[in-house]
């Protein structure tokens, strides 16, 4: 059991921090991998940190460094922040990002790539406020990202711009959420993309599957390109590391929020809890695996991970409620001994985020939320499943059954890029095989923006009642090597989305699934979205064909596309 009292506060159940929490004289050890920097720091000394892990990491899609830049509260003029892959910049102020202010850039573009950036992943800036006086396009702030590459409360004083001001800007899929951006997004050559709780001067550009939940500024709905849901039904904001002279370090966790539009954090204080950091324990990739991890999580300890690869040599295992997993500077838990990496019970209030699961070995699902048959109501306080990056295979061999499996009921997720590889190390279909990337058996499950793609037979299977999904990209197994290698019985190829047929009642925003079968152009996949013919709720769906056929959108409707062509469906109920 946990030493802190546990509270009710504002719909979730929270750690109650002490009324005076201890302030610590130094920083926490987080390893050689924070760097940890304050205003009364040189500009030129922050500077030079700066560029020196940019230029280790600009081009380091697969590589071992990992890093998080934090900012103490306070103001930072003349600083140009590059983020390169696996780093995260990184403002501790606990009230509003407008507390810590770095006048130049914080930005990511995909100058070593000449302008694609559709490879760049594995990336993200919170908790910041951001005036663009400097970088790649003063007065806006560049970030040329696609999938895994989050951009979490942040203030913009200024424009945003989505991809690479060059003739090969191209890009595809991001997330931004509680965030203010004063002036425009442009989002450029984005294919789809996710915003969230978002207040925007306006939007420009247009493409095939952009999706607006609970923002404000944003288009209206016109699809294809635009879907416009007024209000987020239901969402826990990501937790995240704080600083103050006040209060030392802590994890804020904000509360449980219904029904919203706009910012949790503009108009007025966040609702959540301070969690001091005395209650996590703070791993480091160097000296920590599975068995100190699941000892400091019995002991009733939350979990912070530092940047670093952890090689698990079991499962992390979550029992107990309101228990914290938060990883920082893209941690990245690796299963190299053939086990799961993390099992949550069926409990209340448990937060996974900021993690990448690497399937390391042969594993049977990476993530799951709830063991099989789990049935309890977690309405008052769901688990957050928030920045969960699944990959197998690109950085190392592996193969898994599953990515995520979600058996728990009332689970929130929101930010997923579930990646089975199509290039990199230990990449083929007989290779780096993994059967589903998202599965969902709970009820009352609502996930925003699930980026799901290449796994061999459905990409995302959803057998829980009343599921709700805001925004989806999906594409089919590019590797597919015949038409007999693919089949669900008699229906050629798999279907992306998948709801069971004892579902009743199901609803989804904002889908784009896409076929690009680059070893064999003459395969076919017969639906993109397979669900029963009652209860559904399909709004704004789209198919494109970059390379063989998707012959419907949804159960024999809507299609087909073949080569460089697109379809739409506007809904199917």
């Amino acid at each position: 059991m946990r030493s802190a009292p546990i509270v009710v506060l504002l719909g979730i159940a929270a750690i109650c921090a002490p009324s005076t929490p201890p302030v610590y004289a130094q920083d926490p050890n987080f390893g050689p991998n924070v760097k940890v920097f304050d205003p009364t720091m040189s500009i030129s000394s922050i500077q030079s940190t700066c560029n020196s892990i940019f230029t280790a990491q600009q081009k380091s899609q697969f590589g071992t460094g990992r890093y998080a830049l934090l900012f103490k509260p306070g103001a930072y003029s003349g600083l140009t922040v590059n983020i390169g892959y696996y780093t995260q910049a990184l403002g501790l102020d606990p009230t509003s990002p407008n507390n810590t202010l770095i006048t130049g850039a914080v930005q990511t573009d995909a100058s070593w790539n000449r302008g694609n950036a559709t490879l760049n992943f594995w990336r993200g800036m919170e908790n910041l406020e951001i005036n663009p006086t400097a970088g790649d396009s003063a007065g806006t702030t560049v970030w040329a990202a696609s999938q895994a590459c989050p951009v979490r409360r942040v203030h913009v004083q200024g424009a945003m711009k989505l991809s690479y001001p060059t003739s090969r800007s191209w890009s595809s899929g991001g997330f931004i959420a509680d965030s203010v951006v004063d002036g425009q997004i442009d989002s450029g050559t984005q294919q789809q993309y996710c915003t969230r709780n978002v207040q925007m001067g306006s939007w420009t550009g247009s493409n095939w599957n952009l999706v607006f939940v609970g923002d404000t500024g944003a288009p209206a709905t016109s699809f294809p390109s635009y879907t416009n849901v007024s209000t987020t039904p239901v969402v826990r904001e990501k937790p995240f590391l704080t600083y103050s002279a006040a209060t030392g370090w802590n994890v804020f966790v904000p509360a449980l929020k219904t029904s919203y539009t706009g910012s949790d954090w503009a108009n007025n204080a966040s609702a959540g809890t301070l969690i001091p950091i005395s209650t996590f324990y703070i791993a480091q990739s160097s000296t920590d695996n599975a068995s100190t991890i699941n000892t400091a999580l019995a002991s009733g300890k939350n979990i912070l991970f530092t940047p670093g690869i952890y090689s698990l040599n079991g499962t992390i295992q979550v029992n107990n409620p309101n228990t914290v997993l938060l990883g920082i500077g893209l941690a990245t838990l690796n299963a190299t001994g053939g086990a799961d990496a993390i099992h949550v019970a069926d409990v209340d209030g448990v937060t996974v985020a900021g993690l990448i699961l690497d399937a390391n070995s042969a594993v049977n699902t990476l993530l799951q939320v709830g063991p099989s048959g789990s049935s309890l109501s977690h309405a008052a306080n769901p688990t957050l499943l928030a920045d969960v990056f699944v990959r197998v295979g690109g950085a190392d061999a592996g193969s898994c059954v599953n990515g995520i499996v979600i058996n728990s009921n009332n689970v929130i997720g929101d930010g997923f890029w579930i990646w089975r590889a199509d290039h990199g190390t230990g990449v083929g279909w007989t290779s780096n095989t993994a059967i589903n990337g998202m599965v969902v058996n709970g009820q009352n499950v609502t996930l925003y923006d699930l980026q799901n793609e290449h796994f061999q037979q459905y990409q995302t299977v959803w057998n829980g009642n009343n599921g709700s999904l805001y925004m989806y990209q999906s594409e089919c197994p590019y590797d597919v090597p015949n038409q007999a290698s693919w089949m669900d019985g008699t229906i050629d190829g798999y279907a992306s989305y998948k709801v069971g047929s004892a579902v009743t009642s199901h609803t989804a925003y904002g889908l784009g699934i896409y076929s690009n079968f680059t070893t064999n152009s003459a395969v076919i996949e017969g639906n993109a979205i397979e669900a029963p013919t009652t209860g559904m709720n399909f709004n704004d769906m789209l198919i494109w064909s970059w390379s063989g056929e998707i012959k419907s959108i949804i159960n024999g409707q809507g299609g087909p596309a073949t080569k460089d062509q697109k379809a739409t469906l506007l809904n199917y109920q």
